[in-house]
């Protein structure tokens, strides 16, 4: 379990904290001590593609806040390479160094056509995938990773969904696969890279998510989500995003990390490393029940959670 002071006087950039597993990280980064730079392209004065004006980065920062970190909201779209220079050099100017990369932009689920063909896939639409869940990623590496090396320690964590593992299968879309996969490669070849200079690179990936979309999905909230369940067995084993925020704050707090370097993570491994749970008390593991399930084994979804 993370303290809180176990990361006072670090640096985080959560690149995509407006909602769901961004925002718990953040806000669990902040739970720590840290100081943390929540970033998307939702604010109050301006709602992005996803429509979702119920959810901006001005909260995300006041929820560090309250959290006992300290955060700071900068507007950013993570594809315009000078908006991320000037994040970056505003960092580098208020504080001087960047202990925490969180690289956790996405947005692409309207645009996702599960059981399509690549072939039938409208070419923007999925190039405007990758441009959201590879491009924006490599744009803020690229950028912020010159301040972070600057000291020894420094950790990059690349959010995505699944992990090398259980990957392997087909995901139903070309392009959400890329966009899903890149980011798993990105930490490994950043791992080797950090080596050098003492950092760590990690992937990690929730399970079924509780996001704020996912609600709204399942036309549920967090207090009667149990209601899903009649819908998709498997939502018997989503988690809450402080699942995930967990984690990565005790990722992040752990000094013996790098034994974790360029490997990807799920939730329910970080949980059972570190001693966490939901906020109910629960330790969901979703990937590892899917994993059984295509192993031929009839799991019991009591036995996951």
């Amino acid at each position: 379990m993370t303290t809180q002071a176990a990361l006072s006087g670090k640096v985080a950039l959560v690149a995509g904290a407006t909602r769901g597993a961004g925002r718990a990280i953040a806000v669990q980064l902040g739970a720590a001590g840290a100081t943390v730079y929540a970033t998307g392209r939702t604010t109050r004065a301006r709602v992005s593609e996803m429509g979702r004006a119920t959810e901006t980065i001005e909260e995300t920062a006041e929820l560090v806040d309250a959290a006992g970190g300290r955060g700071i909201a900068v507007p950013t779209d993570h594809l315009e390479v000078e908006r991320v220079r000037d994040l970056v050099a505003a960092i580098d100017r208020d504080h001087g160094r960047l202990d925490i990369l969180v690289n956790d932009v996405w947005g692409g689920n309207p645009l996702l056509d599960f059981d399509t063909r690549m072939w039938d896939v409208d070419l923007d639409r999925g190039l405007r995938m990758l441009d959201l869940g590879v491009k924006s990623h490599i744009i803020t590496s690229s950028v912020a990773l010159p301040l972070l090396v600057r000291e020894p320690g420094g950790l990059v964590v690349e959010v995505t969904d699944g992990t090398a593992r259980t990957n392997r299968g087909f995901r139903e879309n070309f392009y959400y696969d890329l966009a899903k996969n890149g980011p798993i490669r990105m930490a490994y070849i950043l791992g080797e890279e950090l080596k050098s200079v003492g950092g760590t690179a990690v992937a990690v990936t929730p399970g079924f998510l509780r996001s704020e979309e996912m609600l709204d999905t399942f036309g549920v909230t967090e207090e009667n989500w149990r209601d899903g369940i009649a819908k998709e067995r498997h939502w018997a084993l989503s988690e809450s995003p402080l699942y995930i925020g967990r984690g990565v704050a005790a990722l992040a707090a752990d000094p013996g990390r790098d034994r974790w370097n360029g490997r990807s993570l799920d939730s329910g491994q970080l949980a059972r490393e570190y001693g966490l749970t939901d906020a109910d008390g629960s330790r969901p593991d979703v990937w590892g029940y899917i994993l059984a399930e295509k192993a031929g084994e009839e799991p019991v979804l009591d036995d996951f959670r």
